[in-house]
């Protein structure tokens, strides 16, 4: 699926047809919130975190493992210890300037007022990245359950691919309307007698993007993703929003603020 010659913004309104196919089907495509320039943009920024190029205090970077498992993956680490464009994580981007600026998008703000409401906080502000001809193996799961340590489940989340993303690349694979499910289990991966009831082949789409776009997934819709089998990245940017009043159950602290009162500037 090749990169659009002339990036657009997707329409100002998130509107009762988005709403409709999201109930429904647990994601929803809002189409280019980013400009080519502000593409470009980000690209450099988090090339630049990654290379050491710029500091920012809180960010934290995770390796991939040695093998392609998610249980062979090392732990994250304050600042970039190793100058490398082959992190697969980076998290806490909403202390970066420019990544905060597209996380306050007006379309994201629609979304939280519609689904959260005025006072909205972020569990995790992540690149995601599938180095050229490498990746890691990421199971069958929902984004819930116990390890996130909140008070509640979030159910929002705004995905934007920075390349584009294909089966080549090892897109994403979900199974549409699993949002309704509900929360299958509490912990990270979905259980094998789950996945081998709700996750048949022909249960599954391949969830290819162009790079620019921006969807709108529900945290409880069942996707995993392979390994990238091409010589060049794919590369996405990830948003949990959630209400304000989240907790963390063990320090009862609370996440930093998007949108509301006390939001980050």
């Amino acid at each position: 699926m090749p990169v659009s010659a002339s990036l657009h913004r997707a329409p100002m309104t998130y509107d009762g047809r988005h709403h409709e196919h999201f109930e429904e089907h647990g994601y929803v495509r809002l189409g280019q919130l980013l400009s080519a320039s502000e593409l470009s943009a980000l690209r450099e920024r988090i090339d630049a975190l990654m290379l050491g190029r710029i500091a920012t205090e809180g960010i934290t970077f995770q390796l991939d493992g040695e093998g392609d498992e998610y249980a062979d993956l090392p732990a994250h680490a304050l600042g970039s210890p190793k100058e490398t464009l082959a992190y697969r994580r980076v998290d806490e981007l909403h202390q970066d300037g420019l990544f905060l600026a597209y996380m306050q998008h007006p379309v994201c703000r629609q979304i939280t007022r519609r689904y959260i409401g005025e006072d909205v906080s972020v569990f995790r502000s992540m690149f995601m990245n599938k180095p050229a001809n490498s990746g890691t193996v990421l199971p069958w799961h929902q984004d819930v359950g116990v390890g996130w340590g909140l008070d509640r489940n979030p159910t929002t989340t705004v995905w934007t691919a920075l390349d584009d993303a294909t089966t080549a690349t090892g897109c994403m694979q979900i199974v549409p309307g699993s949002h309704r499910l509900g929360v299958l289990n509490e912990g990270h991966y979905t259980r094998e007698e789950d996945q081998a009831f709700h996750c048949a082949d022909d249960k599954v789409m391949d969830f290819e993007a162009e790079a620019g776009e921006a969807i709108l997934i529900h945290n409880w819709l069942l996707h995993r993703s392979g390994v990238n089998g091409t010589d060049r990245p794919r590369r996405a940017f990830s948003v949990a929003y959630m209400p304000a009043a989240t907790t963390n159950v063990s320090t009862g602290e609370r996440f930093p603020v998007i949108f509301g009162k006390g939001a980050l500037q």
